[in-house]
């Protein structure tokens, strides 16, 4: 089993920067992908960005490309959003998640391949 525990959420204005964790533990990590997904009051889980652990290859949703990185830190098993130019459309619960890596990225990720799943931290970009 993989734990996923996120942080760095918070309320900060458009335009801000914020960056989120994702402490992974249990079993090792190195075969799996991991992606941030969000989900807005009212709306489905979004999908944002993932990356394959073994060699950091990403994947970004359209509507983050170029404004939120994903990263990761092998060393300390944690997983990254830098999250830059927020707009008050970015506020949402991001999650964190973990699949086993099959060999390549599905089409903006769907939530169902996931299989680990962290609690969520809040984000919330006033205007």
């Amino acid at each position: 089993q993989v734990q996923l525990v996120e942080s760095g959420g918070g309320l900060v204005q458009a335009g801000s920067s914020l960056r989120l964790s994702c402490a992974a533990s249990g079993r090792t990590i190195s075969s799996y992908a991991m992606g941030w997904f969000r989900q807005a009051p009212g709306k489905e889980r979004e999908f944002v960005a993932a990356i394959r652990w073994n060699n950091g290859a990403t994947y970004y949703s359209d509507s983050v490309k170029g404004r939120f990185t994903i990263s990761r830190d092998n060393a300390k098993s944690t997983l990254y959003l830098q999250m830059n130019s927020l707009q008050p459309e970015d506020s949402a619960v991001y999650y964190c998640a973990a699949r086993y890596y099959s060999g390549y990225f599905v089409t903006n990720e769907p939530d169902s391949i996931y299989t680990h799943w962290g609690q969520g931290t809040q984000v919330t970009v006033s205007s």
